[in-house]
């Protein structure tokens, strides 16, 4: 019985070398020892792999939600989301929005993405894109505008994240804001300095 117990545990962790499972919803990426990390996406299914030689890292391209609300953990590194986002008007009236950007990985390209950027695309590309770009569109609108045009400024933020998460290799799929308020000077303080 032993026997025939550490067999199957050998057997599976060798086999286990040699293939990737990927399931639906995700692909794999490649990394070789020789030629880095490989362009070739790997899709749902069970592929071969070199053991000990190729390491291979599956990411989610499904669409996912990057969540911006009061009361968010930024510093839970695994989490993702951000908390409120803080911005002046053009009229310098601070205001706080909350709402939720959906995004997914763009499997075509999965492997620029994790050669040039890594594993915390979100720390790096999201969070800190998302927050600037917000910024700034907020500030072309009076404090007036910012609550009786919401749909125009979704599609003006919309306009500028797409370019700039289509050059990391992320798609935008949508931005849906939830609660536009005003803010007080406490939090814009405390916004400029995150």
């Amino acid at each position: 019985m032993l026997e025939k117990l550490v067999t199957s545990v050998i057997v599976d962790d060798i086999l286990g070398n040699f293939l990737v499972s990927v399931p639906p919803g995700h692909i794999a990426c490649l990394y070789d020892r020789g030629r880095g990390v490989l362009r070739k996406v790997l899709k749902p299914g069970l592929h071969l792999k070199i053991p000990f030689w190729q390491k291979a890292k599956l990411f989610n391209t499904q669409i996912q939600e990057y969540p911006v609300k009061k009361g968010f953990n930024a510093k839970n590194e695994q989490a993702i989301g951000d908390k409120d986002i803080i911005a002046l008007t053009v009229d310098d009236r601070p205001v706080s929005l909350e709402g939720t950007i959906l995004f997914r990985i763009n499997a075509e390209d999965a492997s620029s993405l994790w050669e040039n950027i890594g594993d915390d695309f979100v720390k790096k590309i999201i969070r800190p894109i998302t927050r600037s770009r917000i910024r700034m569109v907020i500030s072309n609108y009076t404090n007036m505008e910012i609550y009786t045009k919401q749909d125009e400024i979704e599609l003006s933020i919309e306009r500028e994240l797409k370019p700039v998460f289509e050059t990391k290799s992320l798609v935008l799929e949508d931005v849906l804001l939830s609660n536009i308020s005003p803010a007080n000077e406490e939090e814009l303080k405390a916004s400029s300095l995150s």
